[in-house]
């Protein structure tokens, strides 16, 4: 049975200021690993807005011993506290109302601070992760991010590097001169060892630039401090940023529930994100740490320079700083190639999101556990929010508007309303109607017809918004519709246009075409849509030879192979050989980005496959789409039989190894053409050769993936964890690509045997993530297994987490999301594990929150 009591619903229609505001905040840590003592001295001023008192105090407070409180130098009394399990309050006539010092003294204990959050333990090291309400595990506060206050921090203990925000003043002393809400506090102390480097801001400024690593791992810092170096001199140029502190600092933490965190000049790093040699990271991981330390860096002026209101605009962060983060990534690299892979991402959790009971608005209105909102809606959506008004203000009106949000609003927290106003004034435009997409949930599905009669073309469009839980009938969204048109021979037979859809029925007419033109629609995918429209394989195959737009070129591949998978599956169709022949041409088609023809060999995923049958109003059979793309994988493998040898050596990348987006173009499509290979000979012995051989994590790890889906490697599944047994970074990679890469009838057996195993530190986030979602989120046909073994495994494991880290296990829960989709028996299947969780008597609310939803 549940517990009687039901966490509160906070609700973004109920946000009152504070009864108070923070002036400056003073902490004295001395740390201890069971027993770490936190004094604190606050000052307070009253709130003139708020007329409706006299206030209590207020504090939040979570696993706390209070040692001692005083108001204006005056102990309080033990029966003047009121103390609860979510904070204390003192009685409103014991407060002078204009203003006080509040001081305390706590006790608490980082090693058995199992949920990391707060102050807590990292083998050894003290690190803490206050965002969004961590810091109140460290002393009695307003917890809340509209409170700004200035930090200065010493810090006691005996380990050799204490850390704190902000500039250092010796001795373990730090003052941070910004005011900052209390979820951009940090503190990190422990047995460290600095990489250093320096940069030269813009106006002269010398800023002073350590990574802190754990003693052995400084060898691998150098690529995480180049983009760090990157990313201050493109916030520069692009956006007229400047960093502003003397010192700015990165930590790179073992046990960490997120990717990094962006305290204000202490940036806290899952070790993951920070840590590379060619040896033990891959193409992708080169990529993730140069956009984690931008995206992190960014939030200097995006986060906390100007923060939020209230954790309702989390998007007004998160989303601006992704969109930025993308940009940068693509100058770095190739805006074609990031820009598929952005929403290759986005599809796969967000619409999955949107489509299922978790959607919700990029600003939700309504949460019970505030963590479970940091979601791809407010990040990946949030984000192309941000895109599309770009788009539909221009570069230079885009620019305008931010320069006068850092001059308006710097030092403020601040909502979607303050955002959306400095556009309407910077470019003289009512944005009231593109609001919506902050407060309706779900992904617009829209239809198009065409009609050419002489020398116009009409098109129209129909925008349909599906109900998502707790939202009906919705109005019409902004969407622009970036479209090109094409004549026979390939030309742009018109120049592009941006058609503004913003009704629910609208027709434009494109005049002055001679022929009938082929059209190119959403065009860099311009807005988070569904686009329907019929077509044909002969137009999708035009477009993959000479669209211009590179995003629609590899759209028209995958429709082209998504219709035909579904096809396969439904209906026992044959493979299409036009389909092998138009892959065969992008993969020899030199003239091409070997990253884009790596992109258009990969077939749509089986989850994708899943959901495409789904919304055909059938249930998807998860062996049946596995078998499917392993035929056409094959059939494509046998088109290019006579290249593949060939094209696997010109691709070769000899000499020391780069991360750059050259060499890790050409060893991506060279992974493609190995999976190729691989359908073609039995014994696997290119993908053997190239595990013996390879010099670098991207090639070893591509050959061991490739050799485990075939059933074979057991030899190098060994050799790779007795070669990498000693870095624990590598070793979850070795934990997720047996899971993720094994045979679908063999998966649930693989990942209960690799819980036995030695190295398999189930609450260390990493670990338990490399295991428990590289089985659940990577190997669909494995973890819909028919018995339903694969559901009973990965809720053992939810159970298992929730009383240790339940923020982990509740974003873990949307392995479950998409039950509703499948046959009778799966669903049954899943809903009983679904339901076994949610009778849990002590369940956490994180975790309680997500389960209810995707049950109801």
């Amino acid at each position: 049975m549940r517990p009687t009591t039901t966490p509160p619903t906070i609700r973004l229609s109920d946000y009152k200021q504070p009864e108070f505001w923070i002036e400056t905040v003073d902490l004295h840590f001395k740390l201890h690993p069971t027993e770490t003592r936190v004094r604190s001295r606050i000052v307070f001023k009253g709130n003139t807005e708020r007329t409706d008192g006299p206030h209590d105090l207020r504090l939040h407070g979570q696993d706390l011993k209070l040692i001692s409180a005083s108001i204006n130098g005056t102990p309080l009394k033990d029966d003047e506290i009121l103390i609860d399990a979510e904070g204390l309050t003192i009685p409103g006539d014991l407060v002078p109302q204009d203003g006080f010092i509040w001081e305390a003294e706590v006790q608490t204990n980082p090693q058995a601070n199992t949920s990391l959050n707060g102050l807590y333990m990292s083998k050894g090291m003290y690190c803490t992760q206050c965002e969004a309400e961590g810091f109140r595990k460290i002393t009695y506060y307003l917890d809340r991010p509209d409170v700004m206050a200035v930090f200065t921090v010493e810090i006691e203990g005996d380990v050799p590097v204490l850390l704190s925000n902000g500039n250092n003043l010796g001795n373990g002393k730090w003052h941070d001169p910004w005011p900052k809400p209390a979820y951009l506090f940090a503190l990190v102390a422990g047995d460290l060892v600095s990489y250093d480097d320096h940069f030269t801001t813009m106006n002269g400024r010398e800023v002073d630039l350590q990574i802190f690593v754990r003693p052995g791992d400084e060898g691998k810092c150098a690529y995480a401090m180049d983009a760090l170096k990157r990313s201050m001199r493109w916030d520069e140029t692009e956006y007229g940023r400047e960093y502003d502190l003397n010192l700015f600092m990165i930590v790179a933490v073992d046990d960490f529930n997120m990717g990094a965190m962006e305290n204000k000049g202490l940036n806290i790093f899952n070790s993951k994100y920070v840590l590379a040699s060619p040896k033990t990271a891959t193409d992708r991981d080169y990529e993730l740490i140069e956009g984690i330390i931008a995206h992190e860096y960014f939030h200097n002026w995006t986060g906390n320079r100007i923060t939020c209101r209230d954790w309702f605009q989390l998007c007004l962060k998160e989303g601006l700083t992704v969109f930025r983060d993308q940009q940068f990534s693509g100058d770095a690299r190739s805006h074609a190639v990031n820009r598929i892979e952005n929403v290759l991402q986005l599809r796969a959790r967000q619409f999955r999101e949107d489509a299922g009971p978790l959607a919700h608005p990029v600003r939700p209105e309504e949460y019970i556990e505030i963590n479970n909102f940091y979601t791809a809606t407010v990040y990946e959506k949030g984000a192309e929010v941000i895109g599309m008004l770009r788009t539909l203000v221009g570069a230079d009106n885009y620019r305008r508007a931010l320069d006068l949000y850092f001059e308006r609003h710097d030092g403020q927290a601040c909502t979607i309303e303050d955002w959306i106003k400095v556009f309407e004034d910077a470019c003289n435009t009512d944005l009231s109607q593109f609001a919506l997409w902050y407060s309706q949930a779900g992904t617009p599905r829209i239809t198009v017809t065409e009609d050419f009669s002489g020398d116009t073309l009409t098109l129209t469009f129909t925008q349909t918004n599906p109900d998502t839980p707790g939202q009906t009938n919705k109005k019409p969204q902004v969407v622009p519709i970036r479209t090109g048109f094409l004549a026979a021979d390939g030309s742009e037979a018109a120049p592009e246009q941006l058609l503004v859809l913003d009704e629910a029925l609208k027709s434009f007419e494109i005049n002055g075409l001679v022929d009938k033109p082929t059209l190119s629609l959403l065009r860099g995918f311009s807005a988070p849509v569904v686009l329907e429209r019929q077509t044909t394989n002969a137009e999708r195959a035009f477009l993959l030879t000479y669209d211009s737009d590179p995003f629609n070129q590899w759209e028209a591949g995958r429709d082209y192979a998504l219709d035909l998978l579904q096809d396969m599956i439904l209906n026992s169709a044959e493979v299409d050989p036009a389909f092998a022949k138009a892959m065969r041409a992008v993969a020899v088609n030199e003239a091409l980005d070997p990253a884009f023809r790596a992109l258009v060999l990969s077939l749509p995923s089986e989850d994708a496959l899943a959901q495409a049958i789904f919304e055909q109003g059938t249930a998807p059979d998860p062996d049946a789409i596995y078998a499917a793309r392993q035929t056409l994988a094959k059939a494509v493998a046998t088109e290019l039989s006579d290249d593949l040898q060939g094209l696997y050596t010109e691709l070769a990348t000899p000499g020391p190894y780069t991360p750059d987006a050259e060499a890790a173009g050409k060893r991506s499509l060279r992974g493609a053409v190995l999976s190729l290979i691989s359908h073609l000979e039995d014994d696997c012995a290119t993908a053997k050769a190239q595990f013996a051989a390879a010099d670098n994590m991207t090639e070893q790890l591509s050959a061991l993936s490739t050799l485990i889906r075939h059933g074979q490697g057991d030899a190098e599944v060994q050799a790779f964890y007795d070669q990498w047994q000693a870095d624990r970074l590598v070793i979850d990679k070795w934990f997720t690509v047996q899971v993720a890469s094994a045979p679908a009838d063999k998966a649930v057996d693989v990942a209960r045997a690799l819980t036995q195993h030695k190295d398999f530190d189930w609450k260390n986030p990493n670990r338990y993530r490399s295991l428990i979602a590289g089985f659940a989120m990577m190997n669909p046909a494995g973890f819909h297994r028919k018995d339903g073994a694969g559901y009973e495994f990965f809720a053992d494991w939810l159970i298992k987490l929730d009383p240790v880290n339940p923020q982990t296990t509740a974003r873990m829960c949307g392995g479950f999301e998409t039950w509703r989709r499948y046959d009778a028996s799966r669903q049954q299947l899943m809903q009983a594990q679904l339901q076994r969780i949610a009778d849990l008597p002590d369940l956490s609310k994180d975790t309680a929150e997500i389960v209810g939803k995707i049950l109801n």
